[in-house]
Order: structure tokens, then sequence, then C-alpha cells
């Protein structure tokens, strides 16, 4: 291990004046469906909505004066931007952050607003952090990468470490993974004083690079990514997390993109907390009941830094997934009554309609038939089969 727990007590006596002391806050949800006692580290509250300034601050705050001069450069879609930016002006140093061209717009404006000058450049965060050590190359600027740095480990292991002072008896701890910064930090803190803790890290399926490194025993980069939770969606694992993640963390789980927004509407509706996807994603591994987790299990909530736009998608996408919201293709009569014949059908059954569309244009259309795609909000996956089963027993639905 590069980090020691005399490194994460600096941290958190430079941090202690500036980052908030997050709250733990006890979900009965999560507790009744993982049959365990779930409490949720709410690092979405922290400056700037996550955890990442933990780890931009103690490394910016510990450069000579020579390095302040010369200013801090970083890469990031997001946390780490604004993280970074809101860290070296607090500082008082100039700091300039690459974000790939399809960062979310309030992100952007988010990062420039804390004091930064962002270029957009790239299509992914490798390729910005290409971007941002060929500046560091050319101007002497200090790269302060997102992850892969003993003090970013350090500030995140600040984490770990308000845990075990607000959950002194926790048995087990879930975390999301992209780098690897903010489970090494936690594992590193941790284990270093209750190794008998278990410590789980969670990634998206769609950008999982974990697993074959660990099973190679060296960090693997992926080749491609597709994933909702950017936050986490890193290509290759740093090599610093890397020593920490592989001595200290029990096991290493992926959830898929339907578990993320269903995990992020479940924090929504009964926690009354804006999470992004990557933010969820310890939450998403509760709620598949792919862990096996017993007594006080703490789930950490990374951040809470969603576009509006993209909140609005994943929602909808959750609510599809959760059974809560069904499109179907019924064809009907071309005479008048067809439609509200549909109409009362999904009345009766309890579905709400959202929205309809008309058409006369298909392949396996007779003359006197119209589809119609219908969107209807729906009680759960039982009454989804219900409305399927009615429509289909009414003629409604082709086989």
């Amino acid at each position: 291990m590069v980090v020691t727990w005399d490194d994460i007590d600096a941290a958190a006596e430079s941090l202690a004046k500036v980052m908030r002391r997050t709250p733990m806050i006890a979900s009965r949800v999560l507790s009744e469906r993982g049959d365990c006692e779930v409490w949720l580290k709410c690092e979405n509250l922290q400056r700037t909505g996550s955890f990442k300034p933990r780890g931009a601050y103690n490394r910016i705050s510990r450069l000579s004066a020579d390095e302040r001069a010369r200013g801090v450069v970083a890469a990031s879609a997001g946390n780490h931007a604004q993280g970074v930016a809101w860290s070296a002006t607090q500082l008082g140093i100039s700091s300039r952050v690459y974000m790939p061209r399809g960062a979310a717009l309030p992100k952007i404006a988010a990062t420039k607003a804390y004091g930064a000058e962002v270029i957009l450049d790239g299509s992914t965060v490798d390729e910005a952090l290409v971007a941002a050590q060929a500046f560091a190359d050319e101007t002497g600027a200090v790269l302060i990468h997102p992850f892969d740095h003993p003090d970013i480990v350090a500030g995140q292991a600040t984490v770990g470490a308000e845990i075990l002072e607000q959950m002194p008896d926790v048995d087990a701890i879930v975390v999301p993974l992209g780098g690897g910064g903010l489970l090494a930090g936690i594992a590193a803190a941790v284990k270093q004083r209750r190794p008998e803790v278990t410590i789980v890290g969670v990634q998206a399926a769609q950008a999982a690079a974990w697993p074959q490194s660990l099973a190679d025993g060296h960090p693997v980069a992926l080749t491609a990514m597709n994933t909702m939770a950017d936050g986490i969606a890193v290509a290759r694992p740093g090599d610093v997390p890397f020593a920490h993640i592989s001595e200290l963390v029990d096991s290493i789980v992926t959830v898929s993109e339907e578990a993320l927004s269903t995990a992020l509407l479940l924090m929504l509706e009964r926690a009354k907390l804006v999470v992004e996807p990557a933010g969820a994603a310890a939450v998403a591994a509760l709620t598949t009941g792919t862990l096996e987790l017993s007594g006080k299990v703490c789930v950490v909530v990374s951040g809470g830094n969603i576009d509006p736009l993209l909140l609005s998608h994943v929602t909808t996408h959750g609510l599809t997934a959760a059974g809560r919201f069904l499109t179907v293709t019924a064809t009907v009569s071309d005479r008048p009554g067809g439609l509200i014949a549909l109409l009362e059908l999904l009345r009766d059954r309890g579905a709400s309609v959202v929205d309809v569309v008309h058409s006369r244009v298909a392949d396996d259309l007779y003359l006197d038939e119209v589809q119609v795609t219908v969107s209807v909000e729906t009680r759960g996956p039982e009454h989804q089969r219900e409305v399927r089963r009615a429509l289909s027993d009414a003629g409604f639905l082709r086989s």
C-alpha cells in the first residue's frame, strides 16, 4: 500500500476547514430489500455535489509555491472538473480543465463558475486527459489526475474515516467504482482500522475494467464503453488505486443500465435525494439482490451532479425498468369507435394513457386497420402482464 493512516489523518486535518461532513441517512427501503440495516453516506451533498473535492483539495494544497505559481490542469467529464476548479480557486491558484465535447452543459457551466478555464477536447475523458497532459508538458502546469495519485487517494480516504466515526459498528461498505480513487481510499482507511469490514466495489457492466484487470493482476484498458454513468466510465484503472484495491477490497460486482436507472428513481422517490447514475451504482447493487450482506451496511452515494435533461431520460428509463411505464403497439379497426375501444380497455384495466401515435402505414396492416402505439403508466410488472393479456385477449396484439 502507498497510502498510510498518517497520510489519511493529515488529509483529514487539511480538509476539516473546507469540506462538509456529509450525513449518514438510514434507508428503510434498501434495508427491506437487502435484509440488512442500510445507511447512505451522502457525498452527493458534499461541496460541488460529489466526493471529488476531497482528493483535489488535498492534492493541490500540498503543492509547492513554485508549483502553485505554474497553475494546475485537469481532465474530467464533470465531477473532478468541479472539484479541481473549486479547490484551486479556494487556494488562489489558476486552473484549466479539459472536458469531453459531449460533457453535460450544467457541469461545464459549474466548472467555469468555480473559476476554471474550460477547454472542450476529445470525445472521452481519456482523450481529454491526453490533451491535459500535453498542456502540462508544454507549460509546466501541474496535472491533477482524477484518481491516480497518493494525495488524491488519501483525500478520498477521509470518506472512509468519517464512516468509521459515524458508524463505528459498520459490517460492510459498498462503493461506486470507476478509476478507483474513492474505493481505494475508503479501503485504505477502513481496513487499517477494522480489517474485518467487508468492502465491495460496484461498476457499470458496460464500463467494467476492474474484473479483468484484477484477474490479470494489472490494470487492463477497455476498448469500448457505453453507460449512462459517465462518472465511473473509466477505461483503465489507476496504478495507485490498483495497488490498494487488489489487496484490500473483498469483491467487485457489476450492475446493468436498468439497475442504475431504477436505483436513481428509487433515490428520488424514497430517499428524496438527487443522485447521478454513477452515484447510484452502489444502491443499484443492493436492489438487484446480487450481494449477500448482513448486519450494518453503508452504501456510498458518491455524487448528485446530473443534467436535468439526462435526469428526465433516466427517470423514464427507470420507470420502464421498474414496470411503471409500458409502450405497446396495437392493431385496431379503422372505423369509428376503433380507437375508443382500445382506450376504454386500458382505462378499465387501470392503465393511464400518456401518449398515442396513430398510423395507417405498416407492412402487415389490412385495408380497414390502423396501427396505434400507446404509452401508459402502470403499477408494476404484474400490472403490465395483466394489461398485455387483456389487449391480447381482445385481439389488439398480434402474435
